[in-house]
């Protein structure tokens, strides 16, 4: 990945101008501190001459008040600025995620993308801006030490030189070992955090197979090597500023010895060797936190490796063909602003002639799709849906039924062929009106925490009470709202916990409802409904059938004898296409699938199959 165009390198660049600033005013201070000791030199010096000392102490005095107030002003502004790019990271990073294809998304463990987003970009705070500051602020602090000390006296320089190059070296080492424990230590905090969020997002499960001590366990050990990784990385950081110190104290030592000897010789005078020691430890203090930063800014770059990965997941387009001249002229009357994407077409992406008949909502048009290279799921399938009624979709579990719907959705693109929507191909609808104009129910919708009105209208807010009142009634939820205490403002946990499967499921299908779509795929939808709850669904699925497009995948023979078409799935392929009773007489595999479903019902009601 070149850094030039990184995510992390792109937000920085855009506050360069504030860490611009910030090094500006620590240059500043770091002018008002290298002139002190040179100052106090001559302070002393004019004691010993009978020279009046206000001017020097006034200087020497304000000298010590700029290199506080810009010291302030310094830190004040790089701190600022880094949680800044922390933000402006972390929004961009969630904004990656949310608009990820999905495909890409699911080889992701979200636990590390939640350590990615929340743990890792607090780094950057520290490496970006405060490390890097500190690094340029404290070189030119070290190089100005460096030329005055020389000035005063290069006996005395060569001495400092040799006893702190030594630390020097060896703090270095510390440095790039210091780097390679963060990456791992980086590493299985990830690890750490995506093992904790599965674990967590399925507690009933680990209770359920009494796997309590399993996921404590494993997820311990995590913990043990997490602890053990980061307590490295706090000994190699903790080793960076002794180091320094001991040079300072064997600089300081032999800077004593020698120029207490020069000065009783006469060849150093007491000022400049006084002079010369203050700039000693001016130059060993900002030389101690320019190795620290540059440990920070090595832990920082781990950090940031992980969080330029993350940032470069796959996208999901908005277009993926050009529009058709039928669709240009609805886009342009429309308010959508959303920027789009073209993906150049190829021959073998033009258009064949419609196979979409008068009235027909939805068709499929010899699609197939593979979820990998030799994961066939569809193998040119080819039906249509009526612009208003209820379509069926059944087969066997793996015949890609729920494959079709997620296709319609664009969560997946079509390996080849094409699927319409009112004639209008769906790759070239911009896929944020696409799902504004199809609601999908799946099987296990989530539920969010907060109130059931929440959940009602979620990325639907404009939604008034009449709306919400006619969903739960097509939905029939509106006498269960009605029987609790706080109606819609009821709070539920979650994955809706306060409310059975059937309620939830409802719940879903209702938020479904508010949108007016004019496409409903329903995914199993009546999977967690008791025989009462699917019969009046069933009433409720015929009336919205009457003013949209429903599309059904279903399970339970009961929920598909009384839809308009049927289409019945077999290994990826249509296997036929009718009514119920027409199906009866023509397609064995229906009839299979009835017969199956029939003797289950006799079996769950004790009667004989």
């Amino acid at each position: 990945m070149n850094p030039d165009r990184s995510l992390v390198g792109a937000i920085t660049r855009q506050h360069l101008p504030k860490v611009g600033g910030a090094v500006v005013l620590g240059l500043l201070a770091a002018v008002a501190g290298l002139a002190q000791p040179a100052m106090i030199g001559e302070l002393i010096a004019a004691v010993g001459t009978n020279v009046p000392l206000l001017v020097p102490i006034l200087i020497v005095v304000g000298l010590f008040v700029a290199d506080a107030a810009l010291t302030t002003a310094q830190a004040y502004l790089m701190g600022r600025t880094g949680e800044r790019i922390v933000y402006d990271t972390r929004t961009a990073l969630i904004e990656r995620v949310l608009h990820a294809d999905v495909r890409a998304f699911s080889r992701w463990r979200h636990g590390d993308i939640q350590a990615r987003i929340v743990t890792d970009t607090s780094l950057l705070k520290i490496a970006l801006a405060q490390s890097t500051a500190s690094i340029i602020v404290d070189s030119f602090m070290v190089l100005g030490s460096v030329v005055l000390m020389f000035v005063i006296d290069p006996l005395l320089l060569g001495v400092t030189v040799a006893c702190m190059a030594v630390a020097s070296l060896v703090a270095l080492v510390l440095a790039r070992k210091l780097r390679k424990a963060a990456v791992r230590n980086r590493t299985i905090v990830g690890d750490l955090g995506a093992d904790l969020h599965r674990a967590i997002g399925a507690l009933n499960t680990v209770k359920a197979c009494r796997a309590e001590r399993l996921e404590g366990n494993r997820i311990g050990g995590l913990a043990v090597s997490a602890r053990r990784s980061g307590v490295r990385v706090s000994a190699l950081s903790a080793m960076l500023s002794p180091t320094m110190g001991i040079g300072l104290q064997a600089s300081l030592a032999a800077v004593i010895i020698t120029g207490m000897g020069r000065v009783a010789t006469g060849s150093l005078g007491p000022a400049e060797l006084t002079s010369f020691i203050m700039y000693l430890f001016y130059l060993v203090s900002p030389l101690v936190m320019l190795f620290m930063s540059i440990g920070q800014l090595q832990q920082g770059r781990a950090a940031i490796g992980r969080i330029n990965e993350l940032a470069d997941i796959d996208q999901e387009p908005s277009v993926v063909l050009p529009p058709t001249p039928a669709s240009t002229s609805e886009r342009e009357s429309t308010e959508f602003t959303e920027s789009t994407e073209f993906i150049e077409s190829t021959e073998d992406s033009v258009e064949p002639e419609a196979v979409v008949g008068n009235g027909a909502g939805v068709a499929f048009d010899r699609v197939r799709f593979a979820y990998g290279p030799d994961e066939p799921t569809l193998r040119g399938v080819s039906f249509t849906v009526p612009a208003r009624g209820l379509t069926a979709i059944v087969g066997p579990s793996g015949s890609g039924k729920t494959t079709l719907l997620q296709l319609l959705m664009r969560l997946y693109p079509v390996s080849d062929g094409r699927i319409l929507l009112d004639g209008e191909n769906i790759a070239s609808i911009p896929v944020h009106r696409l799902r504004g104009r199809v609601g999908y129910v799946q099987q296990e919708s989530a539920t969010l925490r907060g109130t059931i009105g929440d959940n009602l209208v979620y990325g639907e807010q404009h939604a008034n009470a009449d709306e919400i009142d006619r969903a739960l009634r097509l939905a029939g939820l509106d006498e269960v709202v009605r029987s609790l205490p706080r109606g819609i403002h009821t709070e539920i946990g979650e994955n809706g916990a306060g409310l059975s499967g059937g309620q939830r499921q409802r719940l879903a299908i209702a938020r479904m409802l508010i949108r007016r779509p004019a496409v409903l795929l329903l995914d199993e939808a009546t999977s967690n409904l008791d025989s009462d709850s699917e019969l009046a669904l069933r009433t409720t699925l015929r009336s919205i059938a009457s003013e949209c497009t429903v599309i059904s995948v279903a399970h339970r023979m009961s929920t598909v004898v009384d839809a308009d078409r049927i289409v019945v799935m077999e290994a990826g392929a249509v296997g036929a296409v009718g009514t119920h009773h027409e199906l009866l007489r023509t397609s064995e595999l229906y009839q299979r699938l009835n017969a199956i479903q029939f003797q289950g019902e006799q079996a769950a009601h004790g009667l004989p199959v």
